[in-house]
């Protein structure tokens, strides 16, 4: 997850996150905390433990659940595709919005504020849900190939 990100941010907020993300969810359901947080802090460690690192702490978080939500047979179903793809971009384009609590915390922002910063983050977060739904169309085969491995390594029950 980290290498992809490094490699991929000459694209602005195009990456590959939420699809590992919705991958190790599906296949490792809860275990998939773990890659998820040792992102988050290799990010940290990276970057630097700065203000904008603190919604990492929740915000991946976020899309774990709505990853955990999905039926279990989803990856079996014609509509696996579309909804993967989907709900990736719905996150996206609600990226800076679940951003935006911790931003107004940190930045003694009022209501207003807050919604003000995300009107104008917008633009990047339509540009989140594009790169988002296109790389959603990945989750099904890393899917197909992580469950493997994971099986014949006996990580799985």
């Amino acid at each position: 997850m980290f290498i992809s990100k490094i490699i991929m941010e000459l694209l602005p907020n195009i990456h590959l996150l939420g699809t590992f993300i919705m991958v190790y969810t599906l296949v490792f359901r809860r275990k998939a905390l773990i890659p998820i947080y040792v992102f988050v802090l290799i990010t940290g460690l990276y970057s630097g433990f700065a203000t904008w690192w603190i919604p990492y702490l929740y915000i991946w978080a976020i899309l774990w659940v709505f990853a955990m939500l999905l039926p279990k047979r989803l990856t079996e179903s014609r509509w696996a595709y579309p909804i993967y793809s989907t709900v990736s971009a719905l996150f996206g384009l609600l990226f800076g919005t679940l951003y935006a609590p911790a931003q107004a915390l940190l930045f003694g922002l009022d209501f207003d504020g807050m919604i003000a910063w995300i009107i104008a983050g917008i633009p990047m977060d339509l540009l989140h849900a594009a790169g988002n739904f296109a790389a959603g169309f990945l989750i099904v085969p890393l899917y197909s190939v992580l469950h493997r491995l994971a099986k014949s390594h006996g990580m799985l029950h």
